[in-house]
């Protein structure tokens, strides 16, 4: 019997102040998003259940979560695959409300990525567990397993069973919400395979007193290439650190004024809002036909600037910006441009600037935070993008676009825009604008 109670007096007591986000008893604070997968309520566990013809579906809180420490308990079928998503979002301008965010795997099959970090709908593969045989190993078949996870600034961190798992670096998303996803299935597999969660259970204050040590080797997404876009063919076109591969757009060298490179962040420097009066335009040194183009971008109050594409340098070597197709950088709210243009708005933030206004019901970052622009252009057919939505696309050649250039100022140079490659460049129009994670994909 001494035994047993001295046993009992080791044991270490739990004091840490967690606060449950599941009652037990009741769905109360948490929403079913995407499909039509079905979620109950047994033996104080969440039980989600398969669902045929239906997409991803999700539990998530009502209420959004930023910094945060995570733990969960869940038990999953053989046959399935789920997550975990963290500082998540559904947004009607967003593929019509899709959940999108970090997702942290539930992965039973043979590959064991369980507690990896995925990005729901974005950017794919994150932290694989390719060489992370410890939390491959540590998930259990068929019984309940243990999450831990750690949101804490740009930091991701998972636990699998107390084993370390994943070490993310990463400027996504800051917030959002929390849930638990049901996975669409295929005709092949079977209805009412089921999930389980319990024991969940939060801390949002005084993080710093229970964090944990990662003793494994980060991955930084900052100018860097994830898994998912090296298996791609996506190829970084900025190193996020020195002038490697860019030149002035009218010099055979990089500017030695007006651009700053400063904590992995390419800056054009402000300058009073002339176009290429201080450092000028910069492109790459490589010119680029069939393409897709990506890059985190940041403005000011009433910053005007743009990422311009099939850009010929042997144009326009007097005053004024490099000669090409551009993707307008606008603070839509102030700048008076975005009321001008040839055509009504065609000057505004993701518009091909003066011939193709941009999709009015575009999704917008608040200036002083980071916008992502992405750029297609494959056989003459072009897409815009912005935040991971389509907000324009035509036709290079096309009797629409010739008409469009016509009616322009374009129109004083020949065959504008029909070039079969050229030139990337990042505008200087005397505004401070910030680019980082520039990237290319040849098509």
């Amino acid at each position: 019997m001494s035994a047993f109670i001295l046993g009992c007096k080791n044991e270490p007591k739990d004091n840490t102040p967690w606060q449950p986000l599941f009652d037990g008893k009741t769905l109360e604070g948490w929403t079913i998003l995407g499909g039509n997968a079905t979620y109950e309520i047994e033996n104080g566990e969440i039980v989600g259940k398969t669902v045929h013809n239906t997409p991803n579906t999700f539990l998530t809180t009502d209420k959004d979560y930023g910094d945060f420490i995570l733990e969960l308990d869940y038990l999953v079928d053989s046959t399935m695959n789920s997550g975990i998503q963290i500082r998540s979002a559904s947004i009607p301008g967003y593929q019509n409300g899709r959940v999108h965010g970090y997702q942290v795997e539930i992965d039973p099959s043979d590959r064991a990525w369980s507690a990896g970090i995925y990005e729901e709908a974005r950017r794919g593969w994150l932290v694989p567990l390719i060489n992370n045989e410890a939390a491959q190993e540590a998930f259990k078949q068929n019984q309940w397993n243990h999450y831990r996870i750690e949101a804490i600034g740009d930091t991701l961190k998972t636990w699998i069973n107390e084993i370390p798992a994943s070490y993310l670096i990463d400027e996504g998303a800051d917030s959002g919400f929390i849930g638990l996803q049901v996975h669409s299935i295929g005709d092949d597999q079977k209805a009412g395979t089921e999930i389980r969660w319990k024991n969940v259970q939060i801390l949002t204050d005084s993080l710093q007193n229970y964090t944990k040590e990662m003793p494994l080797n980060p991955i930084i997404t900052k100018n860097n290439l994830t898994h998912h876009e090296k298996e791609e063919g996506w190829k970084l076109l900025w190193d996020g650190e020195t002038t490697a591969g860019w030149r002035g757009a009218k010099l055979d060298h990089f500017p030695e004024k007006g651009w700053a490179i400063e904590n992995g962040e390419l800056t054009v420097l402000p300058s009073g809002g002339g176009e290429s009066e201080a450092g000028g335009d910069i492109v790459t040194e490589k010119q680029y036909d069939n393409f897709e183009l990506k890059l985190d971008f940041k403005l000011t109050e009433g910053a005007n600037s743009g990422i311009k594409y099939y850009v010929d340098t042997d144009l326009n070597k007097g005053e004024g910006s490099a000669i090409g197709l551009e993707y307008q950088l606008l603070d839509d709210a102030v700048h008076p441009d975005a009321k001008l243009g040839n055509h009504e708005g065609s000057r505004t933030l993701a518009s091909l600037y003066d011939l193709i206004r941009a999709d009015t019901t575009k999704y917008v970052k608040p200036i002083g935070e980071w916008n992502s622009a992405h750029i297609i252009s494959n056989n003459n057919h072009v897409e815009h993008w912005l935040n991971g939505i389509k907000v324009l696309e035509y036709e290079r050649s096309s009797d629409d676009y010739k008409k469009l250039v016509s009616e322009s100022k374009y129109k004083v140079w020949p065959n504008f825009g029909e070039a079969k490659k050229g030139n990337i460049l990042l505008q200087d129009h005397g505004n401070k604008v910030t680019f980082k994670n520039i990237k290319i994909k040849q098509l």
